[in-house]
C-alpha cells in the first residue's frame, strides 16, 4: 500500500511539474512541398511513456471559434481550457463577431460598488466592457477590460488622460483576471490584486487620470501570447474611446506594465501601426520592466530549472491560441493539461518548477526546442523586427535571474537605431524588487507623457 501511495504521489508530482512542456515545441506544420518530410522519431523515453500512459478519454466537442481541428484535437483543445466563471460576461462566446469592428463594445457592467473600495484613492465610477478583438491567427475574438474613473472632474487641457495598467496576470484561469477580480471581490484564487506591489492604478487616480485594465490574455488565457495581448490592449483603448458620451474621445493614452504585463504593453506598441494605425497620435508612450524580449533563450534557460513551472504554463497558454500545438503533446502531457493545474493563478506557477522536468519528456518529438515546429513558434511571436509606434521606457533589473538583462538592453538599443525616443534604466536587485525599484521612474516618465510633454530621448 505505501509503494502504490508513493508511486501515486511521484505521478502527481511529474504531472504537476509537466503542465505545458511540450506544447511550445509543436508550432504549425510546415507547408507540404513536392516531398512530405519523415516525421520526427520520438526517442526511447518518450514511446515508452505513450505505451504505459494511455491518453485520457475526452467526450466530443465542436471545433474551437478560432479554426477548423480534426475531431480529436477538438476534444483536446476544449479540454485543456480554464474552466468557466460562471459570470457570463467572461464566458459566452458572443454571436456575430464577423461584421462588428475590432474594439466595438458588446457589452459594459457598472462594477462601482464591488471595484472602487478596493482602489485607494478616490473612484466615480469602474465599468467592466466586453468588446470584439481578434484571435493571435487573424479569427474573430472577444477582450474584457476595466475602466476606472476618477470621481473628480478633469479640470486640465483636452479629455481626461488614461493610463492603460497592464497587470502581470501570469496566470492560466480566468478567475484569475484583474477584471474578474475586480468585479467578484477577492475569492482565495485570484493572483491579480489591483496595487499588490506598486500603487499604480491609485496613483493614477489620484493625479485624476482615468485607468484602463485590460484582460490582456483574452478568452482563452494565452498567458504571455505578444499577439493576443496586443490585440486585446489595443481594442481596449478603442472599446473605452467609442463609448457612447465618451469623455475620452480626445484623451492621451499611455501603456505601462512589468514582466508578464511588460509583454502586453511591449507588444501593443510594436504592433500599433499595423493593427490599429488610428491610434498613432493618441498613444504617448509606453513603459516596460522586466521584459522577456527573445523567447527562445528564455526557453532555453528556464527548460529543466528552477524556473521550469513557467514554462510548462506559459506552453499550456500558447496551445490555446495556436492550437495545432496539440499534436505534439504525448499522453502524459494530455493528463496534465486538462486536469485542474489549467485553472492555476499565478502564484502557483513557481512552485511547479522546483524538480525541474525538462520539456522533453512530455512531448513526442526528440530535442523539442531544437526542431523545426518549435522554430515556428517562436518566429510568430518575435516581434524583434518591429518598430515601436510611440516612445518606450525600459527599464530591468541587474540581477535578473529569471529574464537576462541584455535583451532589455539590446531592445533599447535597437529601437534607438531604428529612431524611436527611448530611455532605458537598469534598476538594483533581482526580478521582484526591480518592479518597486523602477517604479517611480517609469510612473514619472508615464505621468509626464499624459500631462503632453514632449518624450525624452536618451539615445545616443
Amino acid at each position: 500500500m505505501n509503494w502504490v501511495r508513493a508511486r501515486t504521489g511521484l505521478a502527481r508530482a511529474l504531472t504537476g511539474v509537466t503542465t505545458a512542456c511540450c506544447l511550445l515545441l509543436a508550432g504549425q506544420p510546415a507547408a507540404v512541398a513536392e516531398e512530405v518530410p519523415a516525421p520526427p522519431v520520438p526517442s526511447g523515453l518518450q514511446r515508452g511513456i505513450d505505451d504505459a500512459l494511455p491518453p485520457p478519454a475526452l467526450p466530443a466537442a465542436p471545433t474551437p471559434p478560432i479554426g477548423d481541428l480534426p475531431p480529436q484535437l477538438a476534444a483536446l483543445w476544449h479540454a485543456v481550457q480554464s474552466p468557466p466563471t460562471g459570470d457570463p460576461i467572461f464566458d459566452t462566446w458572443p454571436a456575430g463577431l464577423d461584421p462588428l469592428a475590432a474594439g466595438a463594445v458588446i457589452e459594459q457592467r457598472d462594477i462601482t460598488a464591488i471595484a472602487a473600495p478596493r482602489i485607494e484613492a478616490p473612484v466615480g465610477r469602474v465599468v467592466l466592457m466586453k468588446f470584439r478583438s481578434t484571435a493571435a491567427a487573424g479569427a474573430p475574438s472577444f477582450g474584457t477590460a476595466t475602466l476606472v474613473v476618477p470621481a473628480a472632474a478633469w479640470t486640465g487641457p483636452g479629455g481626461r488622460p488614461v493610463l492603460v495598467d497592464n497587470k502581470p496576470i501570469n496566470s492560466l484561469g480566468l478567475r484569475c483576471t484583474p477584471g474578474y477580480t475586480m468585479a467578484h471581490g477577492e475569492d482565495g484564487t485570484s493572483s491579480s490584486a489591483i496595487d499588490a506591489l506598486t500603487p499604480t492604478t491609485a496613483s493614477a487616480v489620484g493625479r485624476g487620470y482615468a485607468v484602463l485594465i485590460p484582460d490582456h490574455e483574452g478568452p482563452f488565457m494565452a498567458y504571455a501570447e505578444p499577439n493576443v495581448a496586443a490585440h486585446i490592449v489595443l481594442d481596449s483603448i478603442r472599446a473605452v474611446r467609442s463609448l457612447p458620451g465618451s469623455e475620452f474621445g480626445a484623451s492621451r493614452f499611455a501603456l505601462t506594465g512589468y514582466s508578464g504585463g511588460a509583454i502586453a504593453s511591449y507588444a501593443a506598441a510594436m504592433l500599433l501601426d499595423d493593427y490599429a494605425p488610428e491610434l498613432a497620435d493618441v498613444v504617448v508612450g509606453a513603459s516596460m520592466g522586466g521584459l522577456v524580449t527573445d523567447n527562445r533563450v528564455v526557453a532555453n534557460s528556464f527548460d529543466g530549472k528552477f524556473a521550469s513551472g513557467v514554462l510548462l504554463a506559459v506552453v499550456l497558454a500558447y496551445a490555446r491560441e495556436h492550437p495545432e500545438i496539440l499534436a505534439n503533446m504525448n499522453h502524459l502531457a494530455q493528463w496534465v493539461a486538462t486536469s485542474p493545474i489549467n485553472n492555476v493563478c499565478g502564484e502557483a506557477l513557481g512552485p511547479l518548477g522546483v524538480v525541474g522536468i525538462p520539456l522533453e519528456i512530455a512531448a513526442n518529438i526528440p530535442h523539442p526546442l531544437d526542431s523545426a515546429v518549435a522554430d515556428d513558434i517562436f518566429a510568430r511571436t518575435d516581434l524583434s523586427d518591429r518598430t515601436s509606434a510611440v516612445p518606450l521606457y525600459i527599464y530591468h533589473a541587474t540581477h535578473d535571474l529569471w529574464i537576462p538583462l541584455e535583451g532589455a538592453q539590446q531592445l533599447y538599443r535597437t529601437q534607438c537605431d531604428r529612431g524611436v525616443p527611448a530611455v532605458f534604466r537598469s534598476e538594483p536587485g533581482e526580478h521582484v524588487t526591480g518592479l518597486t525599484t523602477g517604479f517611480p521612474g517609469a510612473f514619472d516618465w508615464l505621468d509626464a507623457r499624459l500631462r503632453g510633454e514632449p518624450a525624452p530621448n536618451e539615445c545616443s
